[in-house]
Order: C-alpha cells, then structure tokens, then sequence
C-alpha cells in the first residue's frame, strides 16, 4: 500500500516569534517515505528536533510576518494488524516504564472523570475487548460535527456534548482506554478516506502480546471509523492534542489557510 500525500498551510507572525511545525510523516518501520520534499518560507531560525517517543521531527521556527510550509511524500505502509478484540490487557505492574506515562490524564484526557462510567458501561470487559466496546459505544452515541468544538475542547467536554472531530473522538477514546488501565495515546497522522480531508487524528492502545512473554505492543484505532489502520501513515504521537499540532505558536499570530490530500495506490 501506497499513500501519496500534500500539504499546504500558512500561518502570520504579527511580531518576531517562534513556532514548532510537526507535520512530516515519520520514518518508522512499518512506513517507509519513498520520496518527501519539505519547503519553508524563509526564516531567522530553523532546526529540526526529535518529537515525541522519538517518533518523527518537529521544526523550531523563529520568524516575522507571513510563514508557508507545503510539503508532499509518497510513503508504502507494511503494517501488520492484529484482532484487537482478541488481545489481552498487560498487567499494570508489567507496562514498560515508558509506556506508563499514558496511564495518567493530561490536558485533555481527564481520566479521572471516566472511572466510574468505563467501570460500569463496560463491565465484564477488559484488555482489545474492552476498547472494542468503547469503540462501538462512541460510534453508536456520537456525531462527527466539523465546528462543535474549539482549542479548549477535552474528553469530557465531548463526552457531555457527545459531538466533535477527529481530534474530540480520540481524546474521549484514549481518556476512556486510560480509565481502564490501558495505555493509550494521541496520533497525528495522515489517512484517505478522511472527510473532510484535513490532518487526522486516532488513538493508539498498548496491549499484551502474546508472542512475547510479558510483551506488549501499539495498535491504532480510528474512533471516527473513517481510517482503517493499515492505510494511516502517522506524523506523531503524544498524550493528547497539545503535544502534536502541526503548528504551535508562542507569540502572536494568526492562521491564513490549510489544504490537505491524501490518496491511495
């Protein structure tokens, strides 16, 4: 599978500022960039620096005035995709120390607003079937609404209005996933099919694998249902949205615009 994809936004500095971009495809194993071309306006500064879990880049920026990023790739996924439904969860005591961070809430992901519901929604569940029943109870209680929800928005923002965007479905996912003590985590990524077409948004959960004794691994879940897992090529990961925007401005500035496609071999 190949995904042949372009990007295009534009933001304004008002004054001198900083920016960090991330919105590059990573090079990981399973997602190989068979050809990329990155083009940044020109700027005081530019550096590249190492994203979260070391999982792609991101671009510290520092300029003035009107800044444009447009960037294409062509990128062939070799996902292997398990059964989720059929994986156990790991014990807590046997999560890798740096899976742990993704039990706790963050910024968006309140999980201890969850505990009570997960526990008594979904009882008699746990480990891929467990978050296969989150995953059917989202889709059967929440409605994709592009503009029902802003920079603010958290998992129980969403949980309460039960509306949103990709973004929104995924925060309420990895809270609920988290609530249930299983690790979970925010993705950026790239996918077709996504509508509208824009920057996406899915969840990632660690569960036992029982090809290695106390192992575990990542599996991806499109809680929109738009994206099948095989075909997303992610840009990064983090606990929730704030820790993978494709553009973080410290200072005053003002988007201008945004395009994205992605299509399929």
């Amino acid at each position: 599978m190949t995904l042949f994809i372009s990007a295009q936004f534009a933001f304004r500095f008002e004054e001198p500022g900083d920016a960090l971009l991330q919105f590059e495809a990573a090079a990981l194993p399973e997602q190989r960039l068979t050809d990329s071309k990155t083009h940044l306006s020109e700027a005081e500064h530019c550096a590249r620096v190492a994203a979260h879990d070391d999982i792609g880049e991101r671009i510290w920026v520092r300029g003035n005035g009107e800044f444009e990023v447009s960037y294409r790739a062509d990128i062939t996924l070799e996902r292997q995709l398990a059964d989720i439904a059929t994986l156990p969860a790991l014990p807590a005591h046997l999560i890798p120390g740096e899976v742990t961070e993704y039990l706790f809430g963050s910024r968006y992901c309140q999980v201890g607003r969850f505990h009570n519901f997960v526990d008594s929604e979904f009882a008699g569940t746990s480990g891929g079937a467990r978050i296969a029943a989150i995953h059917s109870w989202i889709a059967d209680h929440f409605t994709y609404e592009p503009g029902a929800s802003g920079a603010e928005t958290g998992a129980a923002d969403s949980f309460i209005e039960r509306r949103g965007i990709c973004r929104d479905y995924a925060h309420v996912l990895v809270a609920m996933a988290r609530a249930s003590v299983i690790p979970a985590r925010y993705v950026a990524c790239y996918a077709p099919d996504v509508t509208p077409q824009d920057f996406h948004a899915v969840a990632e959960v660690f569960l036992a694998d029982p090809s290695v004794e106390d192992g575990g691994a990542w599996h991806l879940v499109d809680a929109t249902g738009m994206a099948d897992p095989a075909e997303i090529a992610k840009i990064g990961v983090g606990r929730d949205a704030a820790d993978v925007s494709f553009l973080t401005t410290f200072g005053p500035a003002s988007f201008l615009s945004s395009s994205v496609n992605v299509e399929r071999s």
